[in-house]
C-alpha cells in the first residue's frame, strides 16, 4: 500500500469531515495517498504527485514541484465545465469522467465538499445516493 503520509493533515481532516456525510463512505490507503470508497466503488483519491515521478498526473496537471492532486467523477456537463474552466482544474490522466484539482491554499472546501457529494452519487447505488443532504 502507497504512503499516507504524503498528504499533509489538514487537507485529510477537510476530507475526512466531508466524506463522514456520506453514508456507508470509508476511507482506506490507496496504493499512494488515501481514498474514499463507497462498497468497492472509489469517489475521491488525494495523493501528492511529484513532477516526473507520478508520470500521467505529473504531466495532466502540469507539476514543476510537488502538488497535492484531487480526483474524483463527475457528470458530463460538469466534468467539461471544470475542466475547460482550467486551473486547479484538470483532465486526469485516465477514464472520461475523472477531475482532476491541485489542492492548493485557500482551497474552496464548500466546493469541493459539493463536488465530492456529486462524485459519490454518481457512484453509489441509488438507494445511498438519495441519503446525501449536500446541495
Amino acid at each position: 500500500m502507497g504512503d499516507r503520509a504524503d498528504v499533509p493533515a489538514e487537507v485529510l481532516d477537510e476530507l475526512r469531515a466531508i466524506c463522514a456525510r456520506l453514508p456507508e463512505s470509508r476511507e482506506e490507503a490507496a496504493w499512494v495517498g488515501t481514498r474514499w470508497r463507497v462498497r468497492t466503488r472509489t469517489f475521491v483519491h488525494v495523493f501528492t504527485a511529484h513532477p516526473g515521478q507520478d508520470g500521467a498526473y505529473s504531466r495532466a496537471a502540469e507539476l514543476t514541484e510537488p502538488t497535492v492532486v484531487m480526483t474524483f467523477r463527475a457528470r458530463p456537463e460538469e466534468f467539461e465545465a471544470l475542466v475547460e474552466g482550467g486551473e486547479p482544474f484538470f483532465r486526469a490522466a485516465w477514464g472520461h469522467d475523472v477531475v482532476g484539482v491541485k489542492v492548493l491554499p485557500g482551497a474552496d472546501w464548500a466546493e469541493i465538499g459539493e463536488l465530492l457529494a456529486e462524485s459519490y452519487r454518481k457512484l453509489a447505488p441509488a438507494k445511498l445516493a438519495r441519503l446525501v443532504e449536500f446541495p
